[in-house]
């Protein structure tokens, strides 16, 4: 298997990607929808341009600037550009209010700010004087009174072709690689944000081990739709320019099933949420006929007995699997773009149940498992190595050790050094011997070396009774139902485990329809007998498969959908589990209201 040559910095990976020669490196989106193309030489021009610009604004080594915007191309343009100058880069999601953007700006010490839209541009500037910003970049054009044009600092850089700039070329050649990188701040699922300070070393090394078992090269392709303010997304798209593939940038979600039918990417990268709807819009589909829906059930229950050869990367000889590939699981793959040889997921806790679908449809979904504070990747299933329900073997450069109470340790030249101005978190996440410690709870295979995270640490559930109930593998399996978009148990120091459930408003109003339910409200919706009968059925079938300990005596279906933007999700899609417990304290009360009559455990 081919391999590219290992990095030292980020910067030789943007030298790489300078020196391809590839003339559709990137791609994205105009004004009309129409893809087009930047060519390496365009990059390198590009990056130059907007460097030389933060220099004569005084920017200098160590400096942070920060970075909020969707995922297109000016995005990687100003990473490499601030990392080139010696920089460090504050990526900050579009979605935080404009209270939540200054704190971490005025955290991080960023006198530059690089927005993506116009709306982003005065969210900033209504608060900018509370920061230390003194000059905002903005993508979009025009811009208006107080914003540099980023299209003003590019112009004239792609008339220069292929010429070199020595000076820069030596500038970008001098970072280190315990040089600061790049400042991202968590989602605060626990608490407040925390700036993870990573080095250039940090994810040069993550990058050369990472993908070691995948035969990546200039043939390949991704759409980049993850927010490239989680380190997900971005260890992604540097994989990409490391192994010369082609990075096609989708700013909005909404537009991805168009992108993936149009870039036909080879290789995907996705949270969990993003598989769970792929298979929920299939059902959903499948149930509006019922020729199609017995279709989907018998091909998924041929696929099943394959599954394993699936998962292993092979292709099952069976001429029934084969016909219900033709049949069905290509129409699967085709909602991908019907090119993907490689798809992972990432960024939160991916359920068995999904795993064994997507293989019972002919999809090896391999899950991996990392953290911010890893650069991100511990560990990977592969074509070579796999184990379903495991999140894979670890890099060869980790080492893990497990605690007495089962929480996963790691040490390694990916784990970071500590948080951004913390040093009593630093002291909380390290012990003496420089184990950093995760916060999950694992086991790992002694016999093949697998890795398998059973929960979160904070998140374990402790009844009244003593015993431990580990949430998000039920969750995963209320999940599974097309009417379940969200699922969060509660219960802690109570007599017996209960469910909120976030419906999945467009299937459930789709099935109140042809039922004939009418209501005049999703809160009227919610509290219908009839639902509430349904979402009971889908209780009972997930407890039929757990111990009567962790079993859910009693659920409430709520009436909000669970998004990001409403903050009850995480940009990773992870539950802000304080967030939800605050905001249904009333709804929590009144499921334990009569507990100390009411059956439990």
């Amino acid at each position: 298997m081919k391999s590219v040559s290992p990095i030292s910095t980020i910067n030789d990976l943007f030298c790489r990607v300078a020196a391809a020669g590839n003339p559709r490196a990137m791609l994205f989106q105009d004004d009309a929808s129409q893809w087009r193309a930047i060519s390496s030489d365009q990059i390198y021009q590009r990056v130059r341009a907007l460097a030389e610009a933060f220099r004569a604004w005084g920017a200098k080594k160590g400096d942070r600037i920060a970075l909020v915007s969707e995922n297109r191309w000016e995005w990687a343009i100003t990473d490499f550009a601030v990392l080139a100058l010696g920089a460090a880069d504050v990526p900050i999601y579009p979605t935080l209010t404009a209270e939540q953007v200054a704190a971490l700006l005025r955290d991080a010490g960023c006198r530059i700010a690089v927005v993506s839209t116009r709306q982003q541009f005065e969210k900033l500037s209504s608060v900018r004087s509370q920061t230390p910003v003194e000059r905002i970049v903005l993508m979009d054009s025009p811009a208006p009174g107080g914003a540099i044009a980023f299209t003003s600092l590019l112009a004239g850089a792609d008339d220069r072709g292929a010429e070199r700039d020595v000076e820069f070329d030596a500038l970008v050649r001098a970072a280190e690689p315990n040089d600061l990188a790049t400042v991202i701040y968590t989602s605060g699922t626990a608490g407040e944000p925390k700036g993870v300070a990573l080095t250039h070393g940090n994810i040069a090394s993550n990058q050369n081990y990472a993908v070691a078992d995948f035969a990546f090269n200039s043939t390949d392709a991704c759409i980049s739709f993850l927010p490239l303010s989680h380190i997900t997304a971005r260890a992604l798209d540097y994989v990409m320019y490391n192994h010369g593939a082609q990075v096609a940038y989708c700013s909005q979600f909404d537009r991805l099933p168009q992108a993936m039918r149009e870039v036909r990417p080879t290789v995907i990268v996705g949270v969990p949420r993003v598989y769970e709807k792929i298979r929920q819009t299939v059902e959903a589909r499948a149930a509006e006929s019922p020729v199609k829906k017995r279709l989907l059930a018998v091909a998924i229950a041929v696929g099943a007995r394959h599954r394993d050869t699936v998962y292993s990367g092979r292709r099952p000889s069976s001429p029934l699997w084969k016909l219900a590939n033709k049949l069905v699981y290509s129409k699967v793959r085709e909602a991908f773009g019907g090119r993907v040889k490689v798809f992972i997921s990432g960024g939160a806790p991916l359920g068995l149940d999904t795993t064994r679908w997507f293989a019972s449809a002919g999809i090896a979904l391999w899950e991996g498992y990392g953290l911010t504070e890893t650069s991100p990747v511990i560990a990977l299933n592969s074509p070579l190595h796999q184990r379903m329900g495991s999140v894979g073997r670890p890099l060869a450069n980790i080492e893990l050790k497990l605690a007495a109470d089962g929480e996963l340790l790691v040490r390694g030249p990916s784990v970071f050094a500590g948080y951004w101005q913390k040093h009593e978190a630093n002291g909380d996440c390290f012990d003496a011997d420089g184990w950093f410690h995760t916060g999950d709870i694992a086991r790992l295979d002694e016999d093949d070396g697998f890795l398998y995270i059973t929960d979160r640490k904070k998140e374990l559930l402790k009844t009244s009774g003593g015993k431990l109930v580990a949430p998000q593998p039920i969750e995963n399996k209320l999940k599974n139902h097309p009417l379940v978009a969200q699922a969060a148990l509660v219960g802690d120091k109570h007599k017996f485990i209960s469910a909120l459930l976030s419906p999945n408003f467009a299937a459930l109003e789709d099935w109140a329809r042809r039922e004939g339910i009418e209501t005049s409200s999703r809160a009227e919706l919610v509290a219908h007998h009839r639902v509430l009968a349904l979402y009971g059925e889908i209780v009972r079938e997930v407890n039929s498969g757990l111990a009567n300990f962790e079993s859910l005596k009693r659920f409430r279906v709520v009436a909000e959908e669970w998004t990001q933007e409403s903050g009850e999700l995480t940009p990773s899609m992870k539950l802000k589990r304080r967030i939800i417990t605050a905001q249904y304290a009333d709804a929590i009360d009144a499921l334990y209201d009569d507990e100390a009559t009411a059956r439990g455990e």
